[in-house]
């Protein structure tokens, strides 16, 4: 009876032995199906971010069925492209509406870069506004001119111009003199010279270019066939160049009037240039010893003559 007892104790730990180990590897498998069921569902919500999983039907949303396919299909099926979302109207009006603009800018700023260079061509088709069918800018075509530009002609700046054009004679341009003169400028319309005017009066200021027109002023006056100057237009010559920088030229330009000269020659023209600079204004620094031609002579001697009376 005591081994009856035993055997029947130890048939009964068996049994439950048998029972834990038959849980133990019911519990493990469950386990490891729960954790393959886990890590494809952080594969699943993984590709759909990236949005590279399909739509998911609502049957099986409400189902909480994951679609599934074999490795075979996985891998030869491609990935759906990702969708593009469709501009709305006034979206495309829009990009349509900035190209426009920045194709209209691009044009803007070719136009305005090539209308600053200088053109040849463009040159000399203002030329021939002026000149009609001669190779010269003449009398009626200067008049013309002038009025377009804002200058009278009796203006010093025409005289600076004619200077910058190296113009050989008074009242004339030549298609060469102003395709050289124009380009020096970088002028080639209307506009761009009435631009410059304030720059072609700047050069007065400084004295090394005065000296230069102002000897140039002779040769561009004169008769071509005299070597001087007639007095009248010497007078004038000289009231452009003097009649806002030298307080004694309305005097000199008096005595000029009541002298007995007709004309003047360049090396006295020179020279009324240097008394302008050199000699005070109340002529005290004066030498009559010096190398100072007989016209200043004697309008030092007729100035003081005046002040005396």
């Amino acid at each position: 009876r005591p081994l009856a007892g035993l055997q029947f104790y130890t048939e009964q730990l068996q049994s439950v032995c048998l029972i834990k180990m038959h849980s133990d590897a019911t519990n493990f498998q469950l386990s490891s199906h729960l954790s393959t069921l886990a890590n494809i569902h952080k594969i699943y919500h993984t590709l759909n971010r990236l949005n590279l999983t399909e739509e998911v039907s609502q049957d099986d949303h409400q189902t909480g069925s994951l679609r599934s396919c074999s490795s075979s299909d996985c891998c030869t099926k491609a990935m759906p492209p990702r969708k593009k979302r469709r501009p709305a109207a006034g979206d495309d009006l829009s990009a349509k509406k900035s190209r426009h603009d920045s194709v209209y800018r691009k044009h803007e700023a070719s136009r305005i870069k090539s209308e600053e260079i200088f053109s040849s061509k463009r040159c000399l088709e203002w030329f021939y506004e002026y000149a009609g069918n001669d190779d010269v800018v003449g009398p009626e075509g200067m008049e013309k001119f002038c009025e377009d530009i804002g200058v009278e002609p009796e203006n010093v700046v025409m005289l600076v111009l004619a200077w910058k054009l190296d113009a050989q004679n008074m009242g004339y341009f030549t298609l060469q003199e102003w395709l050289k003169g124009m380009g020096a400028l970088q002028c080639d319309t209307t506009e761009k010279l009435r631009n410059s005017l304030d720059y072609l009066r700047s050069v007065l200021n400084e004295s090394t270019n005065f000296k230069l027109i102002y000897r140039y002023a002779f040769d561009f006056a004169r008769e071509k066939d005299q070597r001087s100057l007639d007095i009248n237009t010497a007078k004038c010559m000289l009231g452009l160049l003097f009649g806002k920088t030298w307080p004694l030229f309305p005097v000199f330009n008096q005595f000029l009037e009541q002298s007995k000269y007709k004309v003047i020659n360049k090396d006295q023209w020179c020279n009324v240039l240097e008394f302008s600079r050199t000699i005070n204004l109340d002529l005290s620094n004066y030498d009559e010893d010096g190398a100072w031609p007989v016209l200043l002579d004697e309008f030092v001697e007729w100035y003081k003559d005046r002040q005396m009376s």
